[in-house]
């Protein structure tokens, strides 16, 4: 990493603010929404992740790990990790078991020990993922997303579609500005 300034830069030729052209862009943004609320919070939720791998693609583990916009401690990495720590504590408020443990440590543990190494890195995505994974099929259980949960009555789709969403769509800000610092890159 050096002290300079990238240049702003991005892969789109149709639409310059955008980060790839129409046809590239994996989210699935032509025709018509998706039918029903739940399947709209799915359509988000997916959109905001793909996003998110989107800024993190085509980086090394030294810049996902880079601290670029300080005096913050946060890195693409640790969102990532962040991402994965979240998706497992939401679980815990539908689940009856014990919480599960951390899986990066004490509080801040999932920003501040990203390191900038291949298989950190790769253990953080396959967090996510796993995470991810496991928190949908929870969530499928709960068709019926008035119901209230029984920890503090929250309802489904308070806690766990609309502040998911919310979640995803404030790192994926935070992602942004995290990858035009440390390459220039730009756009949606």
């Amino acid at each position: 990493m050096t002290d300079e300034k990238p240049t702003r830069w991005t892969r789109a030729t149709v639409y310059p603010d955008m980060w790839l052209d129409p046809a590239d862009d994996p989210r699935d943004n032509d025709g018509p929404g998706p039918e029903g609320e739940l399947e709209t919070y799915r359509d988000y939720l997916r959109n905001y992740r793909l996003t998110l791998e989107m800024k993190c693609e085509g980086l090394s583990p030294r810049q996902l790990a880079h601290r670029s916009v300080p005096p913050s401690h946060m890195s693409l990495l640790g969102l990532v990790r962040h991402l994965a720590e979240v998706e497992r504590d939401w679980r815990t408020w539908i689940l009856p078991q014990e919480p599960a443990r951390k899986l990066y440590g004490a509080r801040d543990a999932d920003f501040d020990e990203a390191v900038g190494e291949q298989a950190p890195v790769d253990s953080a995505f396959a967090d996510l993922a796993r995470e991810q994974a496991s928190t949908d099929a929870a969530l499928d259980e709960y068709r019926d997303l008035s119901r209230r949960l029984p920890r503090d009555g929250t309802s489904i789709r308070e806690l766990l579609w609309v502040h998911r969403i919310e979640e995803y769509a404030r790192h994926c800000g935070h992602a942004d500005l995290l990858r035009e610092c440390l390459d220039g890159r730009v756009g949606q």
